[in-house]
């Protein structure tokens, strides 16, 4: 009696997860309906801009968490790649090609989120976050955008606007995580060809994530750096493998980051 009762509540918190999910599902792909007839609003002049970026940054920062509860993980960074996307977004005028890159992250989220573990287990998660557009707020100019994916484990502030922009001027495609425990995840899942890990950080130490990544068989391949403002004798550094090069901040920050580009093959 008692099994058969523990197998039926089994069954029922498992019913309940799945109404849960499609719910989440359904409200997503109606969200990002309406967010399509604001942006054709926005496009014909009929809505203000600031309004569009708002309610789509909410409705992906939203996103995000709803889809890694559910574990709809490449779900979950293509919302927080949008969220990025918009950040820097202008407030006068959209440039031409923001009509485009909105319409392809809200048809690659729809897709992911209609088809499931099907569309999943298609799309690679690295290649995934390679396909999507570019940030806004950078002048691509003369640069050639290179296929270069470059995740920075930083909080956010000025000094990770500068070395974003630095690396930004070398044509790489630049993604920016303030949590290390996500960062975690997030380079297993799309294996980044660098990444850059403040070495001080709330919760897990930048050390300590750069350490276990360099440590992993499945990520210990990935080119690393470490970005400090410790002396160059500190002990905490004497932790990392000879192999992960340190940028310092300062005067010499610009050479060490251009040295360990090198270094790494990335230039």
């Amino acid at each position: 009696m008692s099994d058969s009762a523990n197998g039926q509540h089994g069954k029922g918190g498992h019913e309940v997860v799945d109404q849960l999910r499609q719910e989440f599902i359904d409200e997503l792909v109606e969200t990002l309906q309406s967010l399509d007839v604001a942006l054709d609003a926005l496009r014909n002049g009929r809505l203000d801009l600031v309004k569009v970026v708002t309610d789509c940054r909410r409705a992906a920062v939203l996103f995000r968490g709803q889809a890694s509860n559910f574990a709809m993980h490449q779900l979950a960074t293509v919302a927080h790649r949008l969220d990025e996307y918009l950040a820097n977004a202008p407030t006068g005028a959209p440039p031409p090609r923001m009509w485009d890159d909105l319409q392809r992250f809200f048809d690659t989220m729809t897709r992911l989120a209609v088809s499931g573990t099907a569309a999943a287990a298609e799309s690679d998660p690295a290649s995934l976050v390679r396909k999507l557009p570019v940030k806004l707020g950078f002048d691509l100019g003369d640069i050639e955008i290179r296929d270069v994916e470059v995740l920075l484990v930083m909080p956010h502030g000025a000094q990770t606007r500068f070395v974003e922009r630095e690396l930004q001027q070398c044509g790489y495609r630049v993604s920016i995580m303030p949590d290390t425990l996500r960062a975690f995840a997030m380079v297993v899942e799309t294996k980044p060809d660098l990444v850059i890990i403040s070495a001080m950080m709330p919760d897990l130490e930048g050390i300590d994530l750069a350490v276990a990544l360099a440590s992993m068989p499945s990520t210990r391949n990935i080119p690393l750096a470490v970005i400090t403002s410790l002396d160059k004798d500190d002990d905490t550094l004497k932790q990392l493998p000879a192999r992960v090069p340190v940028l310092y901040k300062g005067a010499s920050f610009a050479d060490d980051l251009f040295k360990a580009l090198d270094n790494l093959f990335l230039i």
